[in-house]
């Protein structure tokens, strides 16, 4: 962006210069930070009686794509579930994780957080304390439902049981389970899976919203499950099943 010392550049000459830099490409998140600097040097020009105004005040920083979360599919959730060793508790303990992750849709400080007076199985709901502490009640399938009895009820108790711990998820010493081993359970699990996606836990929340949306379930319905406070954080749900859409349509169509 250059202009001679006398002139007074213009609100035009800072869109064509963002425009160069879309031309080239470079990230919406880049542009942004660019712009940010120039405000800030025109600011200072300004303020040294340089120039008259600032030309850059009255242009919007480009509008950042918002990235679609990755999910897996059924099969791939399928996999990853049955990837832990069952016959230590630590395993069962990692099934159970994982299968709620994906059954309820939970936060993973949503699942690391609750505790064993928050699994309600006779009616089959958690009680989640979400973000900004909002409450809400959670159900969980059959399948999730046979795992969470068999832990609570007979593999909980193989952990070492430290005193006023009430974590429902314990790790090997018996304290509390950490969000980092959450994220290092997952991410063998995945390997043992063989899912070369970049999956986290939060990858089974979204993989959760998207069947529901797939399988015809209402967006408001969604939106309660998931704790979202607007319905347009549960929106990008909604691209995520137009992508599926078209990917479906250009697989399957002859003249896609």
């Amino acid at each position: 962006l250059e202009f001679a010392g006398s002139e007074q550049p213009s609100p035009t000459q800072v869109s064509d210069f963002l425009g160069n830099l879309s031309a080239i490409p470079l990230e919406t998140a880049s542009i942004a930070r660019k712009l940010s600097s120039i405000r800030s040097y025109f600011r200072f020009l300004v303020r040294e009686r340089v120039l008259d105004n600032n030309p850059s005040a009255s242009i919007r920083p480009p509008r950042r794509r918002r990235k679609l979360p990755i999910y897996l599919t059924l099969p791939e959730v399928e996999q990853l579930i049955a990837a832990p060793d069952t016959r230590t508790h630590l395993g069962r303990r990692d099934r159970t994780m994982i299968e709620l992750l994906y059954s309820a849709g939970l936060r993973i400080s949503e699942l690391l957080s609750l505790t064993v007076a928050e699994v309600d199985l006779d009616e089959g709901l958690l009680r989640v304390l979400g973000k900004g502490s909002k409450e809400r009640l959670v159900p969980f399938g059959a399948a999730a439902e046979d795992l969470l009895e068999d832990y609570v009820t007979t593999v909980r108790a193989e952990f070492p049981q430290l005193p006023r711990v009430t974590a429902l998820f314990l790790n090997a010493r018996g304290g509390p389970l950490s969000r980092v081993s959450c994220w290092k359970m997952i991410k063998a699990c995945c390997r043992a899976a063989g899912i070369v996606k970049e999956v986290s836990p939060h990858s089974l929340r979204h993989s959760f919203a998207t069947h529901l949306l797939d399988n015809g379930a209402d967006i408001r319905f969604v939106q309660e499950l998931l704790g979202h406070a607007h319905i347009s954080t549960t929106e990008i749900y909604t691209h995520l099943s137009r992508e599926r859409l078209r990917e479906v349509f250009r697989l399957c169509h002859p003249r896609a």
